[in-house]
């Protein structure tokens, strides 16, 4: 198996206590498998006050990723700042980085524009789908 360097994205802030738990069991499967696996809470240092450097950190190792894994929380901004990084990677740079929703069956596809479907839509093989959906 080709071990792989992982980005969660997932809230942090306001993140409860049961959510985190799931998340923590998710990446704990995948850390036994033997891949890297980058989680915000645990390995980005939350103590700038500003917020800037916990944005550069996070940017670089989605960068620096093989895969996004995504928790979808809508509540969560910092989430929504992170998948802005993503979108610009994949859609608008063209790099080809597996996007995996964690929570597919909390997350919800709904009618019309929505997040959760700008994620599922990444979520298709960038060998699947055409490039801004044309």
């Amino acid at each position: 198996m080709i071990k792989k360097k992982i980005f969660v994205i997932c809230p942090v802030r306001n993140a409860d206590k049961a959510t985190n738990e799931k998340i923590l069991r998710y990446i704990e499967r995948l850390e036994k498998q033997g891949h890297t696996v980058h989680w915000p809470p645990r390995d980005t240092d939350q103590s700038d006050p500003v917020g800037n450097k916990i944005c550069l950190t996070n940017m670089t190792e989605i960068f620096k990723a093989d895969e996004i894994h995504i928790w979808y929380d809508p509540a969560s901004t910092g989430s929504h700042f992170d998948l802005g990084g993503v979108f610009m990677l994949v859609e608008v740079l063209g790099y080809e980085k597996r996007v995996i929703l964690i929570n597919d069956k909390e997350a919800k596809q709904v009618p019309g524009k929505s997040f959760t479907n700008v994620i599922r839509y990444m979520n298709k093989s960038p060998a699947m789908k055409k490039r801004g959906g044309k």
